[in-house]
């Protein structure tokens, strides 16, 4: 075990050290985590909808200088408890300040949810925030002087953003490389290195500014930000480079995607199918402009029905005929299956396709369900099902899963095959085909549709934040995305992440959109997946590994 690290900011170096970074480095207890929580807040702004990356520089600069004083004067293993903290509480503030509009979904049902409204808005920050401070507890094991600090804290900020992505079925919403993937130019380089490189560059670009207060020198105190600046600069030029023309479209077929605008809390009520059905066939129905083609395919989002319409021909028939001849629906729609005997019935939330004929030709049923969204997590069922508690979709003992091994492809008479995602399934990145990484289908997908009902988190960041992250899936996977939400936001965007078309939010209306075709060849992310990723964040440890080991 190494000895105390040294002083980060010692003398002689001390006294080019501007005092507001002194007084930063020196707090301690409730004054260091306080200040964690505002840094933490402050890099929610980077995210959508607002976008504003200095808020996310300034935030993680304060974050290092926090843990320059965190990490000063102690063994190497004693590090790890103060600087877990500063990263708890950094993480803590970043996430209540970007997912607070979570709230709104205990909102749609006071009556019965009211309640849980701080788990979501408090609870659920607090309890992620504890990967950051794993990462930062990581990150504090390497710490050193200097530019090496910043590539310690990127491995363990990568690191933690990856494993929030995974661990407990996974959540990566926000995650830092969000400030990244936000500008046109810049997302380009998820077609190479994902969602999660994208993270390791923010932290590297966004932290370096703490090393102005360095001491060293102009190299040492400038040196990393100028990096940081040549960086941006070079992702941008790459991005703009690899933008080019419009892409084409797909010959033959034209989309309609509708956008009905159901209030949520009218949505699910069985009293209200007939008016429900007659809105989408309606807005299906609407002319077209002065020499557009007709639709060829309809899309409708996801949960279209407050009943099981695969169970009740008259309304599957009433739908057919609301479809002209060669027409096909794509729609969002729950799903029951026979119970093996001594089974319950089980509920998919599922995408099915029908044609014009009224027959159900293809259906996808939800692989990543929302825990207490959509189920009730198995050690917790009982019990909580045991005091009268249930899932906010009051589906009878909840949804199930599908499964990977029947794929995520639907085939739809004259689309490229479909990647189906529903709701925040589109938020995983490496989720669209993760079996076809491995053995590549003769006929790759050429889309990937998302369908969602946002509706339950109002006209808040939420769907404006779903959007972004869906978007990136497309740049990733270089496919177009079709994406269909209740109450919008409804978008098609190109393999580049360009967006063709969209809707407004909270808005009763449709979209009119050809389909832009997918990139011939793929990209490198969709053929490695996080391959590229695991190099960054092996070169960001052996940095720090090595500074770390230099007298």
């Amino acid at each position: 075990m190494r000895g105390p690290m040294r002083d980060p900011l010692p003398d002689p170096e001390r006294a080019h050290v501007p005092g507001a970074v002194l007084a930063i480095t020196h707090l301690t207890g409730w004054r260091r985590l306080g200040l964690a929580w505002f840094a933490g807040a402050l890099g929610a702004l980077a995210m959508p909808p607002y976008g504003i990356l200095p808020a996310l520089a300034l935030s993680l600069t304060v974050a290092v200088w926090l843990q320059d004083g965190a990490a000063s004067g102690r063994t190497t293993l004693r590090r790890f408890w103060p600087c877990f903290l500063v990263g708890w509480a950094w993480g803590f503030g970043y996430l209540t300040a970007g997912l607070w509009w979570l709230g709104q979904a205990f909102l749609v049902e006071a009556d019965e949810f009211l309640w849980a409204l701080p788990l979501g808005v408090v609870g659920l920050p607090f309890a992620l925030g504890l990967f950051y401070g794993a990462g930062f507890g990581a990150a504090g094991l390497l710490w050193s002087r200097g530019a090496a600090r910043i590539a310690a804290l990127a491995f363990g900020l990568g690191a933690a953003d990856w494993l929030r992505g995974h661990v407990f079925t996974g959540f990566p919403w926000n995650t830092l490389g969000m400030a990244l993937a936000q500008n046109l130019w810049l997302m380009q380089w998820a077609a190479v290195i994902g969602l999660y490189g994208l993270c390791i560059l923010a932290v590297l670009v966004c932290a370096a500014p703490a090393t102005l207060a360095n001491g060293g020198g102009l190299r040492g105190r400038f040196g990393p930000s100028a990096a940081a600046a040549i960086v941006l600069v070079g992702l941008a030029l790459y991005g703009a480079e690899r933008l080019g023309p419009p892409d084409p479209v797909v010959a033959g077929v034209r989309l309609r995607l509708v956008q009905p605008n159901l209030p949520q809390d009218a949505k699910f009520r069985p009293e209200n199918r007939t008016d429900i059905v007659d809105r989408y066939i309606e807005l299906s129905q609407r002319p077209t402009e002065a020499g557009a083609p007709e639709p060829t395919h309809i899309v409708w989002p996801e949960s279209a029905f407050p009943f099981l319409i695969q169970r009740d021909p008259d309304a599957l028939a009433k739908v057919a005929a609301g479809l002209k001849p060669g027409q096909e629906l794509i729609t969002g729609a729950a799903r029951a299956e026979e119970p093996l005997p001594g089974e319950r019935l089980r509920y998919f939330n599922a995408v099915m396709v029908i044609g014009s004929d009224g027959k159900i030709s293809d259906s996808y049923d939800k692989v990543h369900l929302v825990p207490f969204g959509e189920y009730l997590p198995a050690p917790l069922d009982a019990a909580l099902r045991a005091v009268g508690l249930r899932q906010f979709v009051a589906i009878p003992g909840g949804f199930s899963a599908g499964t990977l091994a029947g794929q995520r492809i639907l085939t739809v008479p004259g689309l490229p095959p479909v990647a189906a995602t529903i709701c925040y399934e589109a938020i995983f990145p490496g989720a669209i085909l993760p079996a076809g990484r491995a053995a590549p289908s003769p006929q790759p997908p050429g889309l990937i549709l998302n369908v969602t009902n946002d509706a339950w988190f109002g006209d808040t960041p939420g769907p404006r934040q779903h959007l972004a992250q869906a978007r990136l899936r497309a740049v990733e996977e270089g496919m177009p995305l079709v994406r269909d939400a209740n109450t919008g936001i409804s978008a098609v965007i190109d393999p580049h992440g360009r967006i063709v078309a969209r809707t407004r939010l909270d808005e009763e209306t449709w979209l009119d959109a050809d389909l832009p075709a997918r990139i011939v060849g793929g990209t490198l992310y969709g053929r490695f997946g996080d391959a590229a990723f695991a190099l960054m964040l092996a070169a960001c440890l052996g940095g720090a590994v090595v500074a770390r080991r230099r007298p």
